[in-house]
């Protein structure tokens, strides 16, 4: 018996590049059946590759089926439109308008289908004036005010690691469609579920615009010092790197005085506030830094760790991959590819405690369950996929 979250559920995937793979893939690592729809040429992330699958891919595609579908020829969106008859739930991230234009938008679907779950994920969503502005990451990091506030003063604004837009729309998608498909249970009613990255960033910002709100002035960039206004906070230099602290609290600030062998400093009239380190904070920095320079970031960080004070080593991608934390949690898999080799790969970060999660299993190859799908779903025999394929609908 299938113990998964999502047992029975089963999911067109029609999106691409990030944002909505990232939700279909938590749909599948919670258990639902996700069928990848590609165009003939696979879906446009494949190829960013050249000949090798480019690790983007391969992270956002596990546990998923894929099969081709060409949506221009009439045959093609007869075929996904009788699919969606067996279907609970439709993602698409294309720009706004494609979906309708193909004549397999929201307004059609729902007919064929009234309890089918829609999730659309755009760049900056389905209305209003800004609704057909070409997205990417990197402009909605520009949109939405994150690249103000990241970097320093002295420099342009800066991006912001990662692909954070990307991904905080995926995790808002897959929120918005789990809520439609609970709220089913009691309408037995389908909706759109609509997303956009613009929107999902807000609510990172809410450190700068507490500072802005406060302070009735835009914050300073500056990628030393704390938004919320801690102190101290900052990287700091070791013999091999640095590491981060944070301190939010008064007993970590004497905590980090223990540390560095200045509990001399805990009645310093200048340092008794935040306030008031903050106005010093280029001083308690030095302080800092000059411990932490005659150690390794192992030794500062279990010096800090042991005395509980919020710290961290500052890691590469190796080291992350690496991590013995994520890997005993299973967040991690050390697996080997048959074309590829040895992969680390990562499965959803959401667990369940009462049900299981499937077999982390590799992306699916273009195409790859087009008989499988198309026999169980529609019905279709050899000699009709045979004509499909002649025909290039498949």
């Amino acid at each position: 018996m299938d113990n998964t979250l999502l047992a029975g559920i089963k999911v067109l995937d029609l999106t691409q590049i990030y944002q909505g793979p990232y939700a279909a893939f938590l749909m599948a690592q919670a258990g639902a059946e996700v069928i990848k729809v590609e165009p003939i040429g696979g879906e446009r992330l494949r190829g960013f590759g050249g000949e090798k699958t480019p690790m983007s891919f391969i992270m956002l595609n596990s546990n998923k089926k894929s099969i081709t579908l060409d949506l221009k020829q009439e045959k093609g969106k007869a075929m996904l439109c009788e699919m969606v008859q067996q279907a609970d739930v439709l993602l698409e991230n294309y720009a706004p308008g494609v979906m309708d234009r193909l004549g397999v938008g929201w307004n059609v679907l729902k007919k064929i289908n009234p309890r089918l779950i829609y999730g659309s994920g755009t760049g900056y969503g389905l209305s209003g004036p800004d609704r057909d502005m070409l997205a990417m990451d990197h402009t909605i990091q520009a949109a939405s005010g994150v690249m103000s506030v990241t970097g320093d003063a002295d420099r342009p604004p800066s991006r912001a690691g990662g692909a954070p837009c990307d991904i905080m729309g995926g995790i808002h998608m897959y929120a918005g469609v789990m809520s439609a498909l609970f709220g089913r249970q009691h309408s037995n009613k389908g909706t759109l579920v609509e997303v956009s990255m613009l929107d999902s960033m807000y609510f990172t910002l809410c450190s700068e615009l507490t500072l802005y709100h406060n302070r009735g002035s835009l914050p300073v960039r500056n990628s030393a010092r704390s938004p919320a206004g801690a102190c101290p906070y900052g990287r700091y230099e070791c013999q091999d790197g640095y590491i981060a602290i944070i301190c939010v609290s008064e007993s970590h600030w004497h905590n980090v005085l223990s540390v560095i062998g200045r509990t001399d400093l805990r009645d310093h009239e200048a340092y008794g506030t935040v306030r008031g380190r903050l106005q010093s904070e280029d001083e308690i920095n030095s302080l800092i830094e000059d411990w932490t320079r005659r150690n390794s970031r192992k030794e500062a960080s279990r010096a800090f760790n042991n005395s509980r004070v919020p710290v961290a080593p500052v890691r590469n991608l190796e080291e992350v991959k690496r991590d013995p934390h994520l890997h005993e949690r299973g967040m991690l898999n050390n697996m080997v590819h048959e074309v590829i080799g040895e992969l680390v790969l990562p499965s959803s970060p959401i667990r369940y405690s009462d049900y299981e999660s499937p077999p982390l299993t590799f992306f699916p190859e273009k195409g790859a369950h087009n008989d499988e799908i198309y026999g169980t779903w529609l019905g279709l025999d050899d000699s009709q996929l045979t004509e499909l394929r002649s025909s290039k609908v498949i």
